[in-house]
């Protein structure tokens, strides 16, 4: 039986998943488009993240005012962010852990899902190519 609703969420959802400590849980999920999706229960919230890439040295405006536009027009639940100390571009979302249930954790899951195979093709154009 699952510890929590989040384990019990993800479970309903059939989705591949680990927990890697207390209260984190890993999407590993090729099907849903959910790989190396973190799940983090953080009271009072649910904190999903994912990473999408490194912040490239080059071409920075462009790639900025793409994020700002799909965060926009594209994503529904979370937003396009930076993680300045790791040097990343995250995929992010919180959701209030109590008033939180199956369908608002579906829907932030299925939203990115979409985003991550939809977007991958337009952010993949920024990725730093190996040894620039």
């Amino acid at each position: 039986m699952a510890d929590s609703k989040i384990e019990q969420y993800l479970i309903e959802m059939m989705l591949s998943y680990e927990q890697v400590e207390d209260n984190m849980w890993l999407l590993d999920d090729e099907d849903s488009a959910l790989q190396s999706v973190a799940v983090m229960h953080a009271d009072p919230l649910v904190v999903i993240r994912v990473e999408i890439m490194d912040i490239p040295n080059n071409g920075l405006l462009e790639l900025y005012t793409k994020l700002l536009e799909l965060n926009a027009t594209d994503v529904m639940h979370g937003a396009y962010a930076l993680d300045i100390k790791n040097k990343k571009i995250i995929l992010l979302n919180t959701l209030q852990y109590d008033s939180m249930d199956y369908i608002d954790f579906r829907t932030a899951l299925e939203s990115f899902s979409l985003a991550l195979a939809e977007h991958y093709p337009i952010l993949s154009k920024y990725r730093e190519k190996p040894g620039a």
